[in-house]
């Protein structure tokens, strides 16, 4: 078991990020989370696809592979670097950048469909509700909103804010419509059988 890393402040956590993507953060498991192997199966990814918080880029390029036109953006360069030397080296189309989350709709990029694999539980408060806010400006017509986020059911220490059910209704009271909110795992090299988490889709009304 990797040695557990401090919680990430809620308010600055982007110096952090590119800190340990200099290393192997405990999120970054080679491989794509399950969930959206998952959501991919039961066909709730859907047309031009945006990882946000890409890290390395096992998500998207995992829906790359299955043909998505998918791209994916982190505030770490070094993330964003890493996530290109693999879609070069598996031969697989997906644009990488560096950007902003909390500045997403800045470049005008829309998507029909956003996963998020543990950005939106990096937030504070105030960061939460501009993140929001890009995210629903970001997304087309009726689009789809897919996140993982440590959920206050794990007690055990090490890892991300955690985020109540109650916060997630609230948070997307306005403008959305929660498909479905439901109790996974979130894979990481912190435990064994990953962390207790919430998956989560939404669609943008």
């Amino acid at each position: 078991m990797a040695q557990e890393l401090e919680s990430p402040p809620s308010a600055a956590p982007k110096t952090n990020f590119e800190d340990w993507y200099k290393a192997a953060p405990p999120w970054d498991i080679g491989r794509p989370q399950q969930v959206f192997i998952d959501l991919e199966k039961q066909k709730l990814i859907n047309g031009k696809v945006l990882d946000v918080g890409c890290g390395t880029g096992e998500n998207a390029l995992f829906l790359a592979e299955k043909g998505y036109e998918v791209s994916g953006v982190d505030f770490s360069p070094t993330a964003i670097q890493k996530a290109k030397e693999k879609a070069q080296s598996r031969n697989l189309k997906a644009d990488f950048e560096v950007a902003d989350a909390l500045k997403l709709s800045d470049n005008g990029t829309k998507a029909d469909c956003i996963i998020d694999c543990g950005l939106f539980h990096c937030f504070n408060d105030d960061e939460r509700a501009i993140f929001v806010e890009q995210l629903y400006k970001t997304l087309t017509e009726n689009g789809l909103y897919h996140f993982l986020c440590f959920s206050e059911k794990e007690t055990r220490e090490g890892g991300p804010r955690r985020i109540a059910k109650q916060e997630i209704e609230t948070v997307f009271s306005k403008g959305w419509k929660i498909l479905n909110l439901k109790d996974v795992f979130f894979e990481n090299t912190l435990h064994e059988n990953g962390s207790r988490a919430y998956l989560v889709t939404l669609q943008k009304v």
